[in-house]
């Protein structure tokens, strides 16, 4: 039964968000989903950000639309960018371009504790109505919406 790691704040909780999640649960199977949730101390974004147990709501909210069972996940509050994965054993890590750097870093981490490194999977961006990848801090400056709609006019 395979085991899963995927990380993020979960800001604004967009497609992106939604296609990492959906990865994860696709990869495990009937194994299990360890998503690693950013702690309020450990945050430093350039917008406001919601609280934790917010962005933890709204994260359950998703998976529980969804469908998963109770027993196929897991949310653990992210103190550090690792979480559990450069201790505990996991096969895969799901990734997105921005934190695949933080997993090349695990894995390194894994190879100097003698640890099996973790199956990187690369999931690719969710692209916004003008080819531009939604991001938190594209919905948080009102240029897009959760799914990637444009808000207003953009000037490039």
């Amino acid at each position: 039964m395979p085991k899963v790691a995927v990380g993020g704040t979960f800001q604004y909780f967009h497609d992106g968000h939604a296609k990492l999640i959906e990865k994860a649960f696709e990869i495990a199977e009937d194994g299990k989903v360890h998503i690693g949730l950013t702690s309020d101390e450990m945050l430093s974004k350039s917008h406001d950000v919601d609280n934790y147990e917010k962005r933890r709501t709204r994260l359950l909210q998703y998976i529980k639309a969804k469908g998963y069972p109770d027993d196929r996940y897991e949310i653990t509050k992210l103190n550090d960018p690792y979480g559990p994965t450069i201790e505990e054993d996991f096969d895969f890590i799901i990734v997105s371009p921005e934190t695949y750097p933080v997993a090349v870093k695990i894995n390194r981490i894994r190879e100097e504790k003698s640890k099996k490194p973790l199956e990187i999977v690369h999931v690719e961006y969710v692209m916004a109505e003008d080819e531009i990848p939604i991001s938190s801090t594209r919905i948080a400056k009102g240029e897009i919406d959760r799914h990637g709609r444009l808000r207003r006019h953009i000037e490039h």
